[in-house]
């Protein structure tokens, strides 16, 4: 069989989406959310909703290394059941180790069989660093070394998702000693497109709004220098945070069981790595949009960043960091006479914190507006 009019013989998402139950209203709703998440103006609504109306879901196989599924189960958590449902359902899903359902001769088969129908059309996820020391013997399946898997599925990918640190950056497996040798994707795989997507776990709906962009636009989203997402990757915790007039006020949590704990000041002297650390965790949050680790009251790990498990220990504060404008040390802005400063910098903050959440509101509200023209 031709491998295009294999492709085409898959139902579109929307005929999956209706398929499995969900309402024209569950579909509209979620293209609005998403297209927020993924950095689109509202006119694109209708671009996004075509795109999942008419594409043939694209075959994806994603693979498990060194890792401990946390990203897996991020994902099949998103506040969206649509999410989980029909991108990571297992109609969707042709092979995945932890999530499917056959195992041994009939998961290979599977694996076989999409590898084959579908080269050079399918997307290959990765979750888990990808071991190299002792001819790779510390992670085997099916008597196939990591390495192995990897390259050999890789060959046929059209493009390819880091999904967590793991993937991305190696995360705590490839801390000092690294016994393992464990290695990011990126570092073995030089001849496909590569999107980095870190974090310990990721976000599910940035997640999800990774594989929409791919899906509207048939191509990676825009990367920043480091191969992460600039819709997702493009500010710092620290510059969306709400404890952020904190900081800038010279208020911070000394101990974690002290006073200025109790009343929700910066935790950077606690070790928080927000200032140093690019995510969506303080505007997209989690579960919902309920909450994130600061919020939670847990300073930031820097998880998404490299070689986090290595830049220092994690309740350890960095003397100075580099920023703009008062942000050099956090000793000495106690020190400043902010007045009515302060009180602009909180209304920035603020404004900032809530400005892509009120966008994700406005995409709703576009998205039930837009429902009848849609129909």
């Amino acid at each position: 069989m031709n491998k295009d009019n294999a492709l085409t013989e898959q139902p579109t998402y929307y005929e999956e989406v209706v398929n499995k139950g969900y309402s024209r209203r569950d579909f509209v709703k979620f293209v609005s959310i998403m297209t927020a998440f993924i950095g689109l103006e509202q006119s694109a609504i209708g671009q996004v909703a075509k795109a999942l109306e008419t594409m043939p879901r694209m075959p994806v196989i994603w693979l498990h290394f060194q890792e401990c599924t946390c990203c897996s189960e991020s994902f099949i958590r998103s506040s969206h059941p649509i999410v989980a449902d029909i991108l990571l359902d297992k109609i969707s899903l042709d092979y995945t180790e932890t999530l499917m359902a056959a195992s041994g001769t009939q998961a290979e088969a599977a694996l076989r069989n999409t590898m084959a129908k579908y080269k050079g059309k399918y997307l290959l996820c990765v979750e888990g660093s990808v071991p190299l020391g002792a001819d790779g013997v510390y992670c085997m399946i099916g008597g196939k070394t990591s390495l192995q898997i990897l390259e050999e599925v890789a060959e046929g990918a059209a493009a390819i998702i880091a999904w967590g640190s793991c993937a991305s950056n190696g995360c705590v497996q490839s801390a000092k000693p690294n016994p393992t040798q464990a290695t990011p994707i990126h570092k073995i795989i030089k001849n496909k497109p590569i999107i980095k997507v870190p974090g310990c776990p990721p976000i599910g709906e940035v997640m999800a709004g990774v594989i929409v962009h791919y899906l509207t636009f048939g191509r990676i989203p825009e990367l920043d220098r480091l191969g992460r997402p600039k819709a997702f990757y493009n500010k710092r915790v620290h510059d969306t945070c709400y404890r952020r007039p904190f900081y800038d006020a010279g208020l911070f949590v000394e101990t974690f069981d002290d006073e200025n704990a109790k009343k929700g000041y910066c935790l950077y002297k606690v070790g928080c790595k927000g200032p140093t650390t690019y995510n969506a965790c303080a505007v997209t949050k989690w579960n919902g949009g309920t909450s994130f680790p600061i919020q939670a009251g847990h300073p930031c790990i820097g998880c998404s960043e490299e070689n986090f498990w290595d830049n220092g220990r994690l309740y350890d504060r960095a003397s100075v960091f580099s920023g703009f404008g008062i942000e050099s040390s956090a000793d000495d802005l106690g020190k400043i006479a902010l007045g009515g400063t302060l009180a602009a910098v909180a209304v920035h903050a603020v404004a900032t914190n809530i400005g892509k959440s009120k966008l994700i509101h406005e995409h709703e509200a576009e998205g039930k507006e837009s429902e009848k023209e849609l129909e």
